[in-house]
């Protein structure tokens, strides 16, 4: 664990100093810098009162670096096309059992049919008019509405508008099942 690291990151994001946390806290410089350089562990009680200093939960300064707050700026998303419709696919995030992309869907572009996968997903439509079925239920969706669906039953998507369809879509799957866009 670097729990060190943890407190000096959030410490510097709040701009504090180690003074001013040792002011809070009680602890020595001397001791606060060794926790910070991960030189010593300090017990939980210890760790408590320094989160309090941080004014954060015990728990957040415990936090794995891959359970930390994760950034993807949008000139680094990961961009794909999907289908023969040729899709434009932006992966906003993809952490843990969620998936989070920005899907851009041409007039007249569709899934091409019904299809299936593990998971559940919520789609919120941005921009255009788009046409969602899955089984009996189907429904015409414009700018600013928003659908969900168990994605193991088929579902269909259709770009019914005249210009170009936006759709936030976040997937959420079970652990270690694959999915598919």
């Amino acid at each position: 664990m670097d729990i060190g690291s943890n407190i000096r990151s959030i410490r510097k994001s709040k701009n504090l100093s180690i003074g001013q946390i040792c002011e809070k806290t009680g602890l020595s410089q001397g001791f606060m810098s060794q926790v910070e350089n991960n030189k010593t562990s300090p017990s939980i009680a210890t760790l408590d009162n320094i989160a309090g200093a941080l004014d954060v939960p015990l728990a957040f300064l415990l936090l794995k670096k891959d359970e930390r707050m994760h950034i993807i700026r949008k000139e680094e998303r990961r961009k794909t096309i999907y289908g023969k419709e040729q899709f434009q696919v932006e992966h906003l995030s993809d952490r843990g059992n969620v998936k989070m992309m920005l899907v851009e869907m041409p007039p007249g572009a569709s899934t091409e049919e019904a299809h299936a996968h593990a998971g559940e997903e919520i789609h919120f439509v941005i921009q255009g008019t788009v046409y969602a079925e899955q089984g009996e239920v189907s429904a015409t969706l414009n700018a600013g509405d928003a659908f969900s669906w168990k994605a193991c039953f088929p579902h269909y998507v259709k770009n019914i508008g005249e210009g170009p369809a936006v759709i936030l879509i976040s997937v959420h799957r079970d652990g270690g099942s694959e999915d598919q866009e």
